[in-house]
């Protein structure tokens, strides 16, 4: 069965927090340090802000990840630029799944006439940086040591993508 992409609904919620949490406890992948509340997900499932996202991609009719766009700073000058992400589950790792889902985001958010994403990646995070480059992002700058998570400093890498001309 081919993977299916589609817009992630409320029932998604609990295998969300599940993909994102595993996330937070097991990488550096985020900065946050304890898994937010349910409550987080349907907040950001209700958003109807142009260039809000939150697609799932299913494997044999189950969510294995997701990727979500969303306002990259609050001010109005960043409104047509949104910040990216893609989470999967450990199992659904290199299959191409995030590529796919990403994608698809990447295509809603130019029907959405978005300028710009942008990304970070937490180092070392090979297969994201590898993920980011094959869609067309570019490296734009590295901050050194702005996180700590599992008592080390991590590094940041920024990439970018314009979505329109």
């Amino acid at each position: 069965m081919s993977p299916v992409i589609r817009a992630a609904r409320l029932e998604d919620v609990p295998v969300l927090a599940k993909i994102y949490g595993h996330a937070v406890r097991e990488s550096v992948a985020t900065f946050d340090v304890t898994d937010p509340p349910l409550s987080y997900w349907r907040e950001r499932l209700s958003s109807a802000e142009r260039g809000d996202h939150l697609v799932v991609v299913e494997r044999d009719g189950t969510v294995a990840g997701y990727a979500c766009s969303s306002r990259f700073r609050p001010r109005p000058a960043y409104a047509r630029t949104r910040e990216t992400s893609v989470y999967l589950l450990p199992d659904a790792v290199g299959q191409g799944l995030g590529s796919l889902a990403y994608s698809h985001l990447l295509e809603l958010l130019r029907a959405d006439r978005m300028h710009s994403a942008v990304a970070v990646v937490a180092e070392p995070n090979p297969a994201s940086v590898s993920l980011h480059e094959s869609l067309g992002f570019e490296l734009v700058g590295t901050l050194r040591e702005v996180g700590r998570k599992f008592d080390q400093w991590v590094d940041t890498r920024w990439y970018q993508l314009r979505l329109e001309p």
